[in-house]
């Protein structure tokens, strides 16, 4: 069985937040380029579920999330059985402390 990528609700409101910033901020054009960037980014889990770091700022946290680099994007996740989600896009530009998941 194939693995997939299951997007949190959490996440998919980030997306649209960055969306929204920079079709004011720029154009239409850069805001889609940029989601799409970073929903393609997440492709690789599929066949490498590992192949982020260790978020060690949610240690804390029962699952282990580990994070995928796009641009300014840190792109925080975890993995199941068979699934990886996406828990949270957080933009580096912010305070790391302010990182944080919600539940599915």
């Amino acid at each position: 069985m194939a693995r997939k990528i299951i997007w949190s609700q959490y996440a998919k409101v980030q997306l649209r937040e960055i969306f929204d910033y920079h079709l004011a901020a720029a154009s239409e054009q850069t805001a889609l380029q940029l989601v799409r960037n970073i929903v393609a980014r997440v492709d690789i889990l599929v066949e490498h579920p590992q192949a982020g770091q260790r978020e060690e700022l949610l240690a804390t946290y029962p699952q282990q999330f580990r994070y995928l680099v796009e641009g300014r994007y840190k792109i925080v996740y975890y993995n199941d059985e068979n699934s990886a989600i996406i828990a949270s896009v957080f933009d580096c530009r912010q305070n790391p402390a302010k990182i944080h998941v919600l539940n599915r």
